[in-house]
């Protein structure tokens, strides 16, 4: 499926502090929950996973004890609901209130709550934009098979262990839908990492606030970057 292309220059992307800070004051000063953001954010990544996938295919999602591993399991359960097979892979045991509200709606929908060798798919919602290192070994094991596989990889936000530098150990993924707008972090990554921009909800005073613009969402959820 084909996104409309936005210009976006650098300059006017945000630092991954800058966009903490916008996400945190959306929350606090326009009763926009965390729940809200985390179900656009996963239904988005839905849409652009359902775009280029058959429903006989396979399609694993990693997430964490997070807010983006809570969006890869709306995803999950979007996509399950939608007739695809998806399945779990849990790197870490979820614990958190939201996270595992959504865990326990993805299994009523059908998600499988087990890990597959060879997906067609691996999306990558195992560590969100506050991600520290080193990462733990079993999460760099992780990586280091999805990274040999055949699958179309994709992320949700920023790649788990990404740091800016291309050498560093971390989910290489081909597709990167990156939350709300684009972050100055994922313009290291070469013309053939497809980056894409989703919807959050955030209001166009925010942007401006953080010095930034909002992308032009009101007639398209998901847009790709055009580096």
């Amino acid at each position: 499926m084909k996104y409309p292309e936005i210009n976006y220059p650098k300059e006017k992307a945000l630092e991954l502090e800058q966009f903490r800070e916008m996400d945190y004051y959306a929350v606090n000063n326009f009763s926009l929950p965390i729940e809200i953001m985390m179900e656009n954010a996963g239904l988005q990544l839905g849409n652009l996973v359902a775009g280029f996938t058959e429903k006989t295919q396979s399609i694993k999602i990693g997430v964490g004890n997070g807010n983006n591993g809570g969006g890869g399991l709306v995803a999950a359960r979007r996509l399950a609901a939608w007739g695809y097979t998806v399945y779990l892979d849990l790197f870490t045991e979820i614990t958190k209130e939201l996270p595992v509200r959504q865990l326990e709606r993805a299994m009523k929908f059908g998600t499988k709550r087990e890990s597959i060798p060879n997906p067609d798919v691996w999306i990558d919602a195992y560590l969100g934009f506050s991600q520290r290192l080193p990462l733990p070994q079993s999460l760099i094991e992780i990586i280091e098979e999805a990274n040999r596989s055949r699958a179309v990889k994709v992320s949700l936000d920023i790649p788990t262990g990404f740091t800016g530098d291309m050498n560093s150990q971390h989910f290489k993924a081909d597709k990167i839908l990156t939350l709300a707008a684009p972050k100055k972090i994922l313009y290291s990554f070469d013309l053939q990492t497809e980056i894409f921009i989703a919807d959050l909800g955030i209001p166009s005073e925010v942007y401006a606030k953080f010095g930034t613009e909002q992308p032009p969402f009101c007639k398209n959820n998901i847009l790709k970057l055009n580096r």
